[in-house]
């Protein structure tokens, strides 16, 4: 399992547009709205087969009201 770490940039007015169609048409993930210069936060499970610079481009980058993606991957978890 890779998990990415996405900060995303909606469109003015876009964010809860942008949540709800990456929770319904892309992948169940975890999204959090933040602050500073992104305004969502998605914390998102992919499967050892999947590459993530495919995923990101492919899938979030295609989400209508998206306007810039931050991405990384988190390698280790230290939680038990």
């Amino acid at each position: 399992m890779k998990t990415l770490i996405v900060q995303i940039k909606c469109q003015l007015g876009e964010a809860y547009n942008v949540a709800a169609y990456i929770i319904d048409k892309v992948i169940p993930c975890h999204i959090y709205s933040i602050s500073g210069h992104y305004d969502l936060l998605a914390i998102i499970n992919l499967d050892e087969e999947i590459d993530p610079g495919v995923f990101v481009n492919t899938q979030l980058h295609k989400v209508p009201g998206i306007a810039e993606t931050s991405t990384m991957i988190a390698f280790n978890a230290f939680t038990p």
